[in-house]
């Protein structure tokens, strides 16, 4: 079996030498883990893949070559059924013909008709199509299908279509992680070819070449020389979207977040939800209270800065091109003002999208935002995150 495993990376094109492959064998015979198929993924790729570039490579060839291997039947009665498989039961299912009937309510429209349902009901509704309640066609209320709607209650941990022009719920957002190191080192690969190096400062560091020949001239009487510590000279603006849909690629976030936070001495971070209105926040936990206005933002930084955006570009149109379309609060002016002022005063730009690029031409505020950016969005993988560096490094 680990024979034939072998010929399928090397067809994949992972280079795995035959010392490499013996190593895995001696790994194995000497029980270095258990029989366990995530344990055997480590091992296998500690021992057969010797440049982090391939992980990805690996990864697939891994996956497909043991796609479909079961486990063990005490392990399959050993596990959970997933809660949201439970919560479902709560949700109705409504067929195709259901669906066509409902028609998409103006925004302005929309949000008069929730005045109007607030001050008419007075009990709890479930399963209806006027109500605030769950379960039922009505746009307000949660656990049923609309086109677009006001989302009320479902708590921070609701999963449901996504598809909300306002959310009513408190709703609790986390810092990224900057702790992160598992995952983060292809990331890391691919942002060095955006460092610039220079040194500058007062002398510190031993240059060895400089005091070799210096010593060589003195007729071998040592002559030290010093110079500037080389510094990372780009300078990074990131904006990281948080929560709601974010909340699916959180871990790969964390991984970006870290690497960048390692890789560039001159980064400034903030956090968005959705789209980038009158203000931003540094920390998730007091974002109610200690909110950045963004004409700061625009007048703190100079030009030289990357600016990188990260988010889905997942939302409601009307958070994109109407005053008052934030989910969570009564914007002034609509996020592509604001949009439009970062990338004109921060010319270098990119976006970095953790969805699938497959999903991106049937996700209408994608589109918008895409053709905000001029086309500059790349999705966050090694191959996307390549592009994009090329394109901040142009």
């Amino acid at each position: 079996m680990l024979v034939d495993f072998f010929g399928h990376l090397r067809h994949a094109g992972v280079p795995v030498s035959l010392r490499e492959f013996l190593d895995l064998l001696a790994a194995l015979e000497a029980r270095v883990v258990s029989c366990n198929v995530d344990d055997f993924y480590g091992l296998a790729r500690a021992c057969l893949v010797k440049d982090e570039r391939l992980y990805d490579r690996f990864d697939l060839a891994f996956g497909s070559y043991f796609e479909g291997l079961e486990l063990a039947g005490e392990a399959l009665l050993e596990a959970d059924i997933p809660e949201s498989w439970l919560r479902e039961q709560l949700q109705r299912h409504f067929s195709d013909e259901e669906r066509a009937k409902l028609e998409q309510l103006g925004f302005d429209e929309l949000l008069q008709k929730f005045r109007e349902r607030l001050a008419e009901q007075d009990s709890a509704h479930h399963g209806g199509g006027k109500w605030i309640g769950t379960g039922g066609t009505s746009p307000f209320g949660h656990g049923g299908w609309n086109p677009a709607g006001i989302r009320v209650g479902g708590g921070p941990n609701y999963k449901g279509a996504r598809r909300a022009v306002k959310v009513w719920d408190k709703r609790e957002f986390r810092n990224l992680d900057d702790g992160v190191e598992l995952g983060t080192r292809n990331i890391k690969v691919a942002l060095r070819k955006l460092r610039r190096f220079a040194r500058d400062g007062a002398p510190t560091e031993l240059d060895l070449d400089g005091t070799i020949r210096a010593t060589a001239r003195q007729g071998g009487l040592l002559d030290l020389k010093l110079v500037p510590e080389r510094h990372n000279l780009v300078k990074v603006l990131a904006f990281f979207d948080v929560g709601g849909s974010m909340d699916d690629h959180v871990r790969v976030c964390e991984e970006l977040f870290s690497a960048v936070r390692s890789e560039f001495k001159h980064l400034e971070y903030y956090y968005f939800h959705n789209c980038v209105y009158e203000s931003v926040w540094r920390d998730n936990r007091r974002r109610h209270a200690e909110r950045i206005p963004t004409w700061e933002v625009l007048h703190t930084y100079g030009a030289d800065y990357k600016l990188i955006f990260v988010g889905d570009a997942t939302m409601s149109p009307y958070e994109i091109v109407h005053a008052g379309g934030s989910v969570e609060h009564w914007n002034e002016e609509p996020g592509v003002a604001w949009m439009r002022r970062l990338l004109e005063t921060f010319p270098k730009a990119a976006w970095l999208n953790p969805q699938p690029e497959a999903h991106w031409d049937s996700i209408y505020s994608l589109q918008m935002v895409r053709e905000l950016m001029q086309q500059r969005m790349y999705p966050l993988t090694l191959e996307g995150l390549g592009n994009a560096v090329r394109e901040l490094g142009r």
